[in-house]
């Protein structure tokens, strides 16, 4: 836990840690503090996308949809 706070203050100065981030996210980087995101925080954040991504593919309740 103190080695990933370390880092994290690392990442906090950093002037591409977004940049980092979207990197880790995107490939997914398994290990370590990639843009101030541990692993398991970064697999929190890919399982929010996944279900707005699927949320988002479903029809509204309520609304016909034209087929």
């Amino acid at each position: 836990l103190a080695r990933e706070e370390a880092a994290k203050r690392v990442c906090a100065r950093c002037p591409v840690m977004l940049e980092c981030r979207e990197h880790a996210l995107l490939q997914p980087e398994p290990y370590g503090v990639w843009g101030g995101m541990t692993a398991a925080e970064r697999r929190v954040v890919l399982a929010r996308r996944r279900r707005r991504e699927v949320e988002l593919q479903r029809p509204a309740a309520g609304i016909a949809v034209a087929g």
